[in-house]
């Protein structure tokens, strides 16, 4: 058990902060006497001088300053659980549960993220990077409490976000760019085709396959970018993640005669709107905002939807 009391702590810190008893006194409504007996039992009970006089006012001994120095760490936390807790009393959750489906826009959900933070940065986030059916999933299971998805869910409303447009592309030097004309399904089954597996634990989709003689499955989209950057297939890729490949020359859309552009509406969906504490709606309002801003300074890759 601490000797020193926190009470203790903010009395020096009030006497350092205003130039001595007097002023800290009438800033914190407490008399002088009372503040001097604090800091001398303080010191008492530390055994070390904290303040020393200089004419008519105090400073901090050099000891002093690094225990005042440390002692605000303790302040500070002090305040900050107290204003938690009446956040909690207020009804503010102590977490939030996203799932988010990889191909949301990685800036607009960077940015949501730390706007959230700046308002609730007590509230702790759990990020859930999911494919397909993998936060569907989590909304039935009722572990999420957002889920951005480009798949509907049974017996639940979700609020349209953007409509992302995923691109059939492959390395610039891959044998499928190599055939110089406009490709079709008979073309592409000949060779690998990169697909994201989906996150779901028991209803897994398999979307997006088009029977090619050869397919890798891996379990992050970035993992699919890498690959087919190097050359190792081709694959639908969303044309926010890819741009600076395309625009680099890594990339290079094929030239399908159809089919060579997707666009899959994403939408944001409450497990339970009516029951959404208020850091669960500013979350939501973030990533609705920023989903929006996304639109609007790059409308060539996503269209509302």
């Amino acid at each position: 058990m601490s000797r020193v009391t926190l009470a203790q702590w903010q009395m020096l810190a009030a006497v350092v902060d205003h130039g001595g008893f007097a002023r800290a006194a009438e800033a914190i409504h407490k008399s002088p006497s009372t503040l001097n007996h604090a800091v001398h039992k303080l010191e008492e009970l530390l055994g070390v001088q904290v303040l020393e006089p200089v004419g008519r006012q105090v400073r901090l001994t050099e000891a002093g300053e690094l225990l005042l120095r440390r002692a605000r760490q303790l302040i500070e936390s002090a305040a900050a659980l107290e204003d938690v807790a009446g956040r909690l009393a207020e009804g503010l959750e102590a977490e939030v549960v996203l799932a988010v489906d990889q191909v949301f826009p990685s800036d607009a959900l960077a940015r949501a993220l730390e706007t959230f933070s700046e308002s609730f940065p007590h509230v702790r986030v759990q990020l859930h990077e999911t494919v397909l059916n993998g936060g569907i999933e989590m909304l039935y299971d009722g572990s999420a409490d957002l889920v951005i998805s480009g798949l509907s869910a049974q017996g639940f409303l979700g609020e349209p976000l953007v409509t992302v447009r995923f691109l059939a592309v492959a390395h610039p030097d891959h044998a499928l760019h190599g055939l110089d004309r406009q490709l079709d399904l008979r073309d592409l089954v000949q060779h690998r085709q990169l697909v994201v597996r989906d996150s779901a634990q028991r209803q897994s989709l398999d979307s997006g396959w088009l029977k090619a003689e050869q397919r890798w499955t891996v379990s992050h989209l970035e993992t699919s970018i890498d690959m087919v950057q190097r050359g190792l297939g081709f694959a639908w890729l969303p044309e926010t993640r890819i741009q600076a490949a395309l625009a680099a020359g890594h990339l290079k859309p094929l030239p399908l005669s159809a089919g060579g552009v997707r666009e899959i509406p994403v939408q944001l969906i409450h497990r339970d709107r009516d029951r959404a504490g208020p850091a669960t709606r500013a979350m939501a309002a973030a990533l609705t905002r920023e989903a929006g801003r996304c639109l609007i300074g790059d409308g060539s890759s996503l269209s509302n939807g």
